[in-house]
């Protein structure tokens, strides 16, 4: 458990020295945010261990699958942060903190002193332990230098393997189809993006990528990863006994937080650094940001969330007044390879759930409500998802449904004007997507 420090200084004033430790989107959120405030530190130093500037890595995968250009990812160039009189330091891992001295060190050997330390270190792809996962052409899609060997790799044709059904390895293996190449997808659970996606839903989706010509393996449980004899992959085994010849594998299962150096700096770390209502480690003068923060046991993935602690530590920095950050539900807005997808709370249906379905094979459009008492608690929809948003504000606000029911799969436009009275609920079960 994190304590206040309340003897430590709130504001960070301006003659002292902040140091960002990653220039990834949330590093540059933050950054962006605190040079907007009117008590914006003097100076500040961001240190990335990537060598280009922050770019926006959503956009990995319409620059894989060839349709978007690479300096369109770009959120602000190298003259930018001059610009501000903030000093950037590209292509530098950072290897240790001093926590006494106020000071980190470089792999090159660098020193950097500082007053106030954020570390927004990101995360870096989930790697099970399986047999093989070192061999040459064994890629993870989580940055440029990724995106740039999936290319090359396209760019020799051949097959390959995608092991993960959820967002980021459907998007490679699209990506990846279009470059050129045959490409199958292993899921370990029964259905694409289970995490998001009911059966039926899960079920359409996985109907138009095989239209597409992607080959789809689910309950596929990898068992180990062949060499071709000269250290590159040739292929992945199931433990069913099935081969999947493969030129390129992309391991896309997940994230794992980089929290090593505040490990090794002694803060309190759990999955990730563990962070207080207001990003602050167990060390008062270190903050933790994003995908290498926890707070109540919750690591992140989604950019919301993220955007929302942005937002309180660079008030919190800036001495303005700010509650601290909360948890809040959240609304996973998605498209999949040119299917949207809109879904929030609990995903299967429990005995106290009234099931609301509207279902069109036709054009591909599926609607699935989750009520109880009358509210919405939950919903899954593919296709046509324009009436998400309206649903999901609903569910906010606890509004009782009860007197639109009937026609509420058709959206705002014709439930709206029947609908009860809002009525106030702050405790509706929502999930949220893990990247």
């Amino acid at each position: 458990m994190i304590h206040r420090h309340s003897t430590y200084h709130q504001q960070l004033p301006r003659d002292e020295r902040l140091l960002i430790i990653g220039n990834g989107m949330a590093g540059h959120r933050l950054l962006e945010t605190l040079l907007k405030k009117p008590q914006r530190p003097a100076h500040i130093t961001v240190i990335g261990a990537e060598r280009a500037p922050a770019y926006n890595r959503i956009l990995l995968s319409p620059l894989l699958a060839g349709e978007m250009e690479r300096q369109a990812l770009t959120l602000h160039d190298a003259d930018w942060y001059a610009e501000q009189g903030v000093e950037l330091v590209l292509g530098e891992h950072v290897e240790s903190i001093d926590r006494q001295a106020h000071q980190v060190t470089t792999a090159s050997g660098r020193e950097f002193d500082y007053d106030r330390l954020v570390l927004a270190t990101g995360s870096r792809p989930a790697m099970p332990p399986i047999p093989g996962l070192e061999l040459a052409g064994v890629h993870g899609f989580r940055n440029l230098d990724d995106a740039a060997a999936l290319t090359r790799a396209a760019e020799r044709g051949g097959r390959a393997v995608v092991i993960g059904g959820g967002l980021l390895g459907l998007e490679a293996a699209e990506g990846l189809r279009k470059r050129g190449m045959s490409v199958s997808i292993i899921q370990r659970d029964d259905r694409l993006m289970n995490r998001q996606l009911d059966i039926t839903a899960a079920e359409l989706l996985e109907g138009e990528l095989r239209s597409r010509g992607l080959k789809i393996v689910t309950n596929g449980r990898l068992s180990r990863l062949e060499d071709d004899g000269q250290g590159h992959v040739r292929g992945a085994w199931l433990e069913d006994g099935r081969f999947l010849a493969a030129d390129c594998v992309v391991v896309a299962i997940g994230i794992t937080p980089n929290a090593e150096l505040g490990r090794s700096c002694g803060l309190e770390i759990n999955r990730a650094v563990i962070v207080d209502a207001h990003l602050t480690s167990s060390d008062p003068a270190i903050h933790a940001l994003g995908e290498c923060c926890e707070f109540q046991g919750q690591t992140y993935g989604l950019v919301e969330p993220i955007w929302r602690q942005v937002e309180v530590l660079a008030a919190w920095l800036a001495g303005e007044p700010v509650e601290g950050y909360i948890e809040a539900p959240t609304a996973t807005k998605l498209k999949v390879s040119g299917v949207s997808l809109y879904a929030f709370g609990p995903i299967e249906a429990d005995d106290g759930h009234e099931v609301l379905t509207y279902h069109d094979p036709q054009h591909g459009d599926y609607r699935r409500l989750l009520l109880r008492d009358d509210r919405i608690v939950g919903a899954v929809l593919y296709g046509d998802t324009a009436a998400g948003p309206w649903y999901f504000e609903q569910s906010l606000a606890g509004s009782n449904v009860q007197a639109c029911r009937q026609a509420l799969l058709f959206g705002a436009g014709d439930a709206k004007p029947l609908l009860a009275t809002p009525i106030r609920r702050s405790d509706i079960p929502l999930e949220e997507e893990a990247a």
